[in-house]
């Protein structure tokens, strides 16, 4: 019998193709290192919510790799309210030329993250602030992500006064709060997730 692991790392292989992203096996073995030490805080920390390695695989993984094909080479990339490091670990464990700054205001998910950062690929040594983004300065990056902020609706925003201008917004939002973005965002263009009919990646030049 395949161990969870074994089966996260079929399903990737799997459905990477719809999601239209390209995997090599190494990126596979070291995206399943991620899955298990996620997996090892999860019963602690409530990082995700419980789910089947095959769900987490697409739900989880690839959903936040759909970032790739809109980041250009050498991103500076700001990911707001990490928690689980979604979207951005799969990137940095990806894409090597990428530069983060990671916000959670958690000091214990912080901890979680430091550990996960270990598995990233990047050049250049992620950032991380253990702090709430409205009470920091903004970084200099192009790119400003965030997929499940607590509060999310009610901080949208401040989050959109607090990027700077001509950075890129990369939200993944479904019902109301994609609503609300298109309403304070008019200019927001908007990409169907893959196997999903209610969730949303939207992009936005401020």
């Amino acid at each position: 019998m395949p161990t969870p692991t074994e089966r996260f790392g079929r399903a990737l292989g799997d459905n990477a193709g719809a999601f239209d992203v390209d995997l090599r096996p190494d990126q596979i073995e070291r995206l399943g290192d991620y899955y298990e030490l996620l997996m090892k805080w999860n019963d602690r920390l409530h990082l995700v919510a419980p789910c089947s390695p095959e769900e987490f695989a697409t739900r989880h993984i690839l959903e936040s790799l759909l970032l790739l094909h809109y980041l250009t080479p050498n991103a500076r990339v700001a990911d707001i309210g990490s928690g689980a490091g979604l979207p951005i670990l799969p990137c940095l464990i990806v894409r090597d030329d990428l530069n983060a700054t990671l916000f959670e205001a958690s000091p214990k998910k912080a901890v979680f993250l430091r550990q996960a950062l270990r598995c990233a690929s990047s050049r250049e040594p992620a950032q991380l602030i253990i702090a709430r983004f409205e009470e920091t300065a903004a970084p200099a990056a192009e790119f400003f992500t965030c997929r499940a902020l607590d509060r999310f609706s009610r901080l949208l925003p401040t989050l959109i006064n607090w990027v700077p201008a001509g950075s890129t917004l990369l939200l993944f939002a479904g019902g109301a709060l994609l609503d609300q973005i298109e309403a304070l965002l008019p200019s927001a263009q908007v990409y169907p997730i893959p196997g999903s009919q209610r969730r949303f990646l939207v992009s936005v030049r401020k």
